[in-house]
């Protein structure tokens, strides 16, 4: 059992969750003075990056094969950098690795109950005097179930569990296999088969592209398109270090026409998406965009095919809104997302329906007489979400804590609105694009809170070369350790060595020319200023 050490003074918090956001929501917890306790119901940390050979309902899970999206100088806790010598794109189990490290580092195991299932979370009575929460959980093992009072809660499952079915005509009539992404694991069966997959997220196209290598014929089925990142970008750098900088972040707010044609041209100069069948009829940031550096690969050997939407299924295939018909198809893959929600808290509490629901700072349901219970990275963004919920973590422990204080009730409903405008204006109408969120601003919005955010104009008189380089470089999570509650006196040394923990994995063996490198970094950081003045002179022009 873990350690639950309490005094008369110490507040307890709940954690439900022992994934990516519970994991620093314990540490956060600690760093406060805070006592925490984590609810696991599975007997592991890690949350989806737990590979399981066996899917089982309710329990997210990745593929075999899986390499997250981010690298990992974008991906770390802030205080706790992946090691040198791990790849910039981990596979899955390197990924669970860090979480152990992680775990083991800062010693949060002993927090955790695993094999515990939360049942049920209510306002105890004191609640609009004390904010305290009752909580009844259960032993999966031996069937007991107690029931507790808690200061605070921090609500860590996640939006990945959920599979969502949309009903598609004729699909029960369908005679070959038909499961979930969810429920996909590895290539092996699959050999010489023909199969459809629907939908074109980042599921979808992982799935395509690994199918396509061993299966007959792959055909991938789009609503609307989709524009594809790939992980290397220029230089052979992680795209990620690119667009998550300050200036990117400036010209997509002040010139967001610009920014899309310049990104359009980008995605293009790589491959035509309207050649391929895949360009949308939306800009490039009004849709969560798919990460995938294969697929292009596949679909010009024509092993995997771009299908129009589906009209209906018929008992041997499909046919397409387009008119198209594919028939002798052996299985049939949903890619279509899933369903997020919080069955364990009171409805009065939190509410989601159709995979919206209304919290401040994606965290906070402003009603609340108190603030004691947060959500905790049920966000999506262009970017990784470990940093941003270890920064919502940050936040959270200091307003239970009483250190930090949120505004008003109408501002807070002010913000909630504020986002849903935003986000309807940008993207379009989708079940996925409730939560989106942009990594640098909603980092900066979250880190103002906290009080952590980078102070720039004293950076700028202490090191004007270092303040250059945070402000034009990559937006690093160890950049909100610079300052403020949670400063870490490793932060600057952290970042000005990131760039040899990027080289390290790479640079397998000696070459003559060792400073190419920093050459291109230099010229990346010359550019960025350019573009930069050049923008705020257009801006000037504007609105003189």
């Amino acid at each position: 059992m873990p350690e639950n050490i309490m005094t008369s003074n110490t507040q307890r918090v709940a954690i439900i969750g022992a994934g990516a956001s519970g994991l620093t929501a314990i540490k956060c917890c600690l760093d406060e003075g805070l006592t925490p306790m984590c609810f696991e119901r599975t007997s592991h940390i890690g949350g989806l990056w737990h590979y399981k050979d066996q899917p089982v309902e309710g329990e997210a899970c990745v593929m075999k094969s899986t390499v997250i999206n981010t690298s990992k100088e974008m991906m770390s806790y802030s205080d706790f950098p992946i090691p040198a010598h791990y790849p910039n794109f981990m596979h899955n189990s390197q990924v669970l690795e860090y979480f152990q490290q992680y775990s083991s580092h800062f010693n949060l195991e002993k927090h955790i109950n695993f094999q515990t299932e939360v049942l049920s979370v209510k306002k105890a009575g004191s609640f609009p005097k004390t904010g305290q929460w009752e909580i009844s959980y259960r032993n999966i093992d031996s069937g007991e179930t107690k029931t507790e009072e808690f200061d605070g809660v921090f609500v860590c499952t996640g939006h990945h569990a959920e599979k969502y079915v949309p009903v598609f005509p004729g699909l029960e009539d369908f005679q070959g296999k038909v499961l979930h992404t969810h429920d996909y694991r590895v290539p092996s069966g699959y050999e010489d088969k023909r199969v459809l997959i629907v939908g074109i997220g980042n599921s979808g196209g992982d799935c395509a592209v690994e199918l396509s290598r061993v299966a007959k014929q792959v055909y991938l089925s789009t609503r609307r398109g989709s524009w594809v990142l790939n992980r290397v970008g220029d230089n052979g750098l992680p795209i990620d270090l690119t667009f998550t900088r300050r200036p990117a972040l400036y010209l997509k707010n002040h010139l967001p026409s610009l920014s899309n044609v310049f990104a359009e041209f980008m995605l293009n100069k790589r491959f035509n998406h309207e050649l391929y069948s895949l360009k949308p009829s939306y800009n490039v940031w009004a849709q969560h965009p798919m990460v995938n550096d294969d697929l292009p690969n596949r679909v010009i050997s024509g092993s995997i095919k771009i299908k129009d939407d589906v009209k209906h299924f018929t008992q041997r295939g499909a046919e397409f809104v387009d008119g198209t018909k594919e028939d002798d198809i052996d299985v049939v893959i949903l890619a279509t997302g899933y369903s997020f929600g919080f069955p364990f808290v009171d409805k009065e509490v939190l509410d989601v329906r159709e995979n919206r629901v209304e919290l401040y700072k994606l965290m906070y349901p402003p009603d609340l007489e108190r603030h004691t219970l947060a959500v905790i990275g049920c966000f999506q963004p262009l970017g990784a979400i470990m940093p941003i919920a270890e920064m919502q973590c940050r936040l959270a422990t200091r307003v239970i804590k009483g250190t930090t204080k949120l505004p008003p009730w109408g501002d807070m409903w002010s913000d909630v609105r504020r986002r849903e405008a935003e986000m309807a204006q940008r993207y379009v109408a989708s079940r996925r694009h409730t939560i989106q969120v942009d990594y640098v601003g909603f980092m900066d919005e979250l880190a103002q809170l906290v009080g952590c955010a980078p102070e720039f104009a004293s950076l700028f008189k202490r090191d004007p070369l270092f303040a250059l380089k945070v402000w034009f470089g990559p937006v690093y999570p160890y950049t909100y350790r610079l300052c403020g509650p949670g400063q870490w006196k490793d932060a600057k040394e952290t970042i000005l060595s990131t760039w040899d923990r990027i080289r390290k994995p790479l640079q397998t063996r000696p070459l003559p020319d060792a400073v190419t490198c920093r050459q291109n970094q230099f010229r990346q950081y010359l550019l960025y200023a350019f573009v930069v003045f050049v923008a705020y002179l257009v801006l000037r022009l504007l609105f003189l």
